[in-house]
């Protein structure tokens, strides 16, 4: 029952905790963690494989049957 408890109290801290910058930002909010929005990610042309393979398939005029 005690590692209950301590399970429960952890997990309420790590919540706490991690609400803080939420909590005192005005509108507050986690930043993106989409790749294609990350400024360094964008600097060394790394970008969001969805979006590269739709890129791709657009101007290759492929569909997924032509695969």
């Amino acid at each position: 029952m005690l590692k209950i408890i301590i399970t429960i109290g952890v997990v309420l801290v790590a919540v706490a905790l991690l609400s803080i910058r939420i909590l005192l930002k005005p509108n507050g909010q986690f930043s993106s963690q989409h790749i294609s929005q990350s400024k360094a990610m964008r600097e060394r042309g790394i970008g969001c494989v969805t979006s590269q393979d739709r890129q791709t398939r657009q101007h290759k005029n492929m569909n997924i049957k032509d695969l």
